[in-house]
């Protein structure tokens, strides 16, 4: 029976797809994602079917790979950036799945919190939420509630999908209402294109990053708490460790 594999790639560089994600990826039949997603890792695994569609075709996408598996026999790996879970194609792939007997199992990956967070330092080292600004499947209303949540909890807070061409002004209104609760002089960073050839990241104030105009979709935020300070042009927020 064939089996879909809902693989996370990581950031996107070879060196972070894990040992486990490769196997898989190299032993299937068909690869298919996001088309951006795919072309990160074809060179990797030459010779195999490669099955592409856009953003907003996710649904179809679930319903040709499952198409494949159970018609075909084909073991299919349905990649996503990151961590599948994590903003991913798991949960849609499971639920497509549901009550054909085709096996769908999730391949982990390193999700843009932890390999973003890693290359500003170690802003995560304490309690975090992440939080999506894509109003597309997700009303701006609910997200501003779980934002002001976050900032009121003293929580660091990671934000996916901070702006793109037709939300350019999201991550404005989301540090208007991180600023109810939080200094406009709390330390904040993004990085771009993680674990790729054009990375690039940059450190700043909350206030600072409200009036930053070149974040986009292949950015990943990181706005500190309370305790977050910079040291050494590095992100850290304190687990309360104690220094000899």
């Amino acid at each position: 029976m064939a089996v879909i594999y809902v693989v996370g790639i990581g950031p996107g560089g070879a060196e972070t797809i894990t040992p486990q994600a490769m196997k898989i990826l190299q032993s299937c039949d068909v690869i298919a994602g996001y088309e951006k997603y795919v072309d990160l890792v074809k060179d990797l695994v030459p010779g195999k079917i490669l099955y592409t569609s856009g953003m907003t075709h996710e649904a179809e996408r679930c319903g040709y790979v499952l198409f494949l598996a159970k018609d075909f026999g084909l073991n299919v790996a349905l990649v996503s950036s990151g961590d599948p879970g994590v903003y991913g194609m798991a949960g849609l792939m499971l639920e497509t799945a549901s009550g054909s007997s085709v096996e769908v199992r999730i391949i982990p990956g390193i999700t843009a919190a932890n390999s973003c967070a890693a290359i500003l330092g170690a802003p995560l080292m304490n309690d975090y939420a992440a939080i999506s600004l894509s109003d597309r499947l997700t009303e701006w209303q609910l997200i501003e509630k779980r934002l002001l949540a976050a900032s009121s909890g003293d929580f660091v807070i990671c934000l996916y999908n901070p702006a793109s061409s037709l939300r350019p002004d999201n991550l404005k209104k989301a540090c208007d209402v991180i600023m109810r609760r939080r200094d406009s002089e709390t330390p904040a960073g993004y990085v771009r294109n993680a674990g790729r050839g054009n990375e690039a990241s940059r450190i700043m104030t909350l206030g600072q990053l409200r009036e930053c105009n070149d974040i986009d979709m292949f950015c990943t935020v990181i706005v500190g708490n309370s305790k977050t300070y910079i040291l050494d042009g590095k992100m850290i927020t304190p687990r309360g460790y104690r220094l000899e």
